[in-house]
């Protein structure tokens, strides 16, 4: 009989499968043409505009359309986006991924919060990354996940200004 393992790693010491499923539903959203979407706990391992971090989360588009150099790596997901105009490089440890999910239709995966560091500790860095080139992309924070097709109200400003999307478990 096979030992089956967690998102985390586990039972046989191998690698999390955090990262193969997050890339798996990006796939799928993509795919289908749906917009994917990831919430990050934020602690101070993550590089992100701390003005949009609410009660230490932040929901991030990661569809390419938003993205600039996606790397959905075993380790990190590192992009640049923009931010109210300003091109930003975005890393985020792939085991601070607590959702990825459809904004279309919430559908998607949650995931354990990460284990807070020790204190001292320092955050662990990824690879080192060219410099940041400005481009054209669209990251806002998802506020909303219903469907909103054929709504051409804009999205509401800033962070906090509306409803927190939610998960929808699909067993």
């Amino acid at each position: 009989m096979e030992k089956t393992q967690g998102a985390e790693g586990g039972a046989g010491g191998g690698t999390s499968t955090r990262p193969y499923l997050i890339r798996a539903l990006h796939d799928w959203c993509t795919d289908n043409g749906f917009t994917p979407y990831i919430a990050v706990h934020v602690d101070r391992s993550v590089q992100v505009p701390m003005e949009y971090v609410s009660n230490h989360e932040i929901v991030l588009n990661i569809g390419f359309d938003a993205t600039s150099g996606l790397d959905l790596g075993n380790d990190f997901i590192q992009f640049k986006a923009r931010f109210g105009g300003v091109a930003r490089e975005i890393i985020v440890p792939v085991d601070h991924v607590v959702a990825i999910y459809a904004r279309e239709n919430g559908q998607g995966m949650a995931f354990p919060a990460p284990e807070p560091l020790a204190e001292g500790a320092a955050p662990p860095v990824p690879a080192a990354a060219g410099p940041a080139e400005p481009r054209r992309s669209g990251l806002r924070l998802a506020t909303d996940t219903s469907d909103d097709e054929g709504d051409d109200t804009p999205p509401p400003d800033g962070p906090g200004a509306g409803p927190r999307p939610t998960l929808k478990r699909v067993k």
